[in-house]
C-alpha cells in the first residue's frame, strides 16, 4: 500500500506527499513512476502505477470517486481513537487498501514568532484543509484562537476577500499549491522558502528557511523604511525650503544676501549626500 501510494505522490509537491514519499523511502521501499497522474486541490491524487489504478486522498475524495461508501470499518483504530491525527486514504484498483495516519509537527520558531505578532497588534486566523480536531489540537498548541478547518483553496482565498471587504490589511503565510489563490488574493503574500514554486510565484515575500520568525523581522525592517523614507523626505524639503527663498532674493532687501549658484550646488549635492547616509543606517537595523 506504502508503495503505491509514495508512487503516486512522487508527482505532488503537497506536504503531505513528501511525507508519505519520505517514509516509503526511509523504509527501503522502491518508489516507481506514476502514469497519468492528477490532482485534486484539497482533496487528493490519481494515477496508474504498475498497470493499477490508485488513489490517494481524503475520504471524502474517495467517496467522490465510488471508490468507499465510508471508513467505518477503521474504527478502534489509531487514527479512530486520536482525532487529532491526519488519515490520508489509499484505495487500489477501486478497492479500499487502507491509510496512513500523518500528524503535524508544530515548529519550535513558529510559537515564538505567533506570540511576537500578537503582541504587536495582529490578529492571527489559521486555515487548513486537516479535519477540526487536527487543527484544534495544533491551534491549541500554537495558541490560536481562531481557526477554520475543512477549507478548500479557493475557500482560502474567499475567506481573505472577505477579510479585505472588511477593510482589514491581510497578509497571508503558506507554503502549498493549496495556499496559492490565497497567497495571490491577499495584500501581502509570504511563501515559505521550502515549500511550492507556486506558492512562492504567487507570494510577494518569499522566507528563505521558512523561519515564521522572518515575517516579524521583515515587519520591523519595513517599520524601520519608512521612517527612514519619511526622514530623507524631511532633509530632502528642507534644503528646498531654505534654499528656494533665498535664491529668490528674500534676504537681499534687507541683508543683501543671495544664493550663488555654487553655493547652491554644493547645497543640492550635500542633499543627496544626507539622504544616501541616512539610507545606509537600515544595514545597522536590529532585526
Amino acid at each position: 500500500m506504502l508503495r503505491f501510494a509514495a508512487s503516486l505522490e512522487r508527482a505532488s509537491e503537497h506536504p503531505l506527499a513528501v511525507a508519505i514519499v519520505t517514509s516509503a523511502k526511509d523504509k527501503g521501499i522502491v518508489i516507481e513512476e506514476p502514469e497519468d497522474f492528477r490532482s485534486t486541490g484539497g482533496l487528493g491524487v490519481q494515477g496508474r502505477v504498475d498497470g493499477r489504478q490508485v488513489v490517494v486522498g481524503s475520504e471524502k475524495y474517495l467517496e467522490s470517486l465510488g471508490v468507499c461508501d465510508s471508513a467505518d470499518e477503521f474504527d478502534g483504530t489509531v487514527w479512530a481513537t486520536n482525532k487529532s491525527l491526519t488519515p490520508v486514504f489509499v484505495a487500489v484498483d477501486g478497492k479500499l487498501a487502507g491509510f496512513i495516519v500523518l500528524a503535524d509537527e508544530v515548529k519550535p520558531d513558529a510559537i515564538e514568532a505567533l506570540k511576537k505578532l500578537e503582541a504587536d497588534g495582529m490578529r492571527i486566523v489559521m486555515l487548513t484543509g486537516d479535519r477540526p480536531e487536527a487543527a484544534a489540537k495544533v491551534a491549541e498548541e500554537l495558541g490560536i484562537e481562531e481557526f477554520e478547518a475543512q477549507v478548500l483553496p479557493q475557500q482560502k482565498a474567499e475567506i481573505v476577500k472577505r477579510l479585505k471587504s472588511e477593510g482589514r490589511i491581510v497578509a497571508m503565510a503558506g507554503d502549498g499549491i493549496n495556499d496559492a489563490p490565497a497567497l495571490a488574493a491577499a495584500d501581502v503574500g509570504i511563501a515559505m522558502g521550502t515549500g511550492t514554486d507556486v506558492a512562492i510565484e504567487n507570494a510577494g515575500i518569499t522566507l528563505v528557511k521558512g523561519d515564521l520568525r522572518g515575517i516579524v523581522r521583515a515587519r520591523k525592517l519595513s517599520r524601520a523604511t519608512i521612517r527612514n523614507i519619511k526622514q530623507n523626505l524631511a532633509f530632502a524639503f528642507l534644503y528646498n525650503v531654505v534654499g528656494i527663498p533665498i535664491a529668490a532674493g528674500v534676504l537681499y532687501p534687507s541683508f543683501g544676501l543671495l544664493l550663488s549658484p555654487m553655493l547652491a550646488s554644493a547645497a543640492m549635492s550635500f542633499s543627496s549626500v544626507s539622504v544616501i547616509t541616512n539610507a545606509l543606517r537600515l544595514s545597522k537595523v536590529s532585526l
